[in-house]
């Protein structure tokens, strides 16, 4: 819950992203390990932890923009 991590719908497991919330500028970096169906328009489901660096946790929705800093391992067998 309060660790740096996120599920994305396509990055492969343990690819690291920077995750900046566009309201306030802040940033965080997360690694993915988790995988799912998100809601219509959503990029990324962030941890507690995560969502709270970013001042986000009232809302629960932020407008992000994400930079993927290096692919998971699974990302040089395709």
């Amino acid at each position: 819950m309060n660790a740096m991590t996120a599920c994305h719908p396509t990055l492969p497991f343990g690819s690291v992203v920077r995750v900046v919330n566009l309201a306030n500028r802040q940033s965080v970096i997360v690694r993915i390990t988790d995988r799912g169906e998100l809601v219509d328009g959503r990029v990324i489901d962030l941890s507690y932890g995560a969502a709270r660096k970013l001042a986000m946790t009232n809302s629960g929705l932020a407008q992000v923009q994400l930079h993927v800093l290096s692919f998971g391992a699974d990302h040089a067998d395709k």
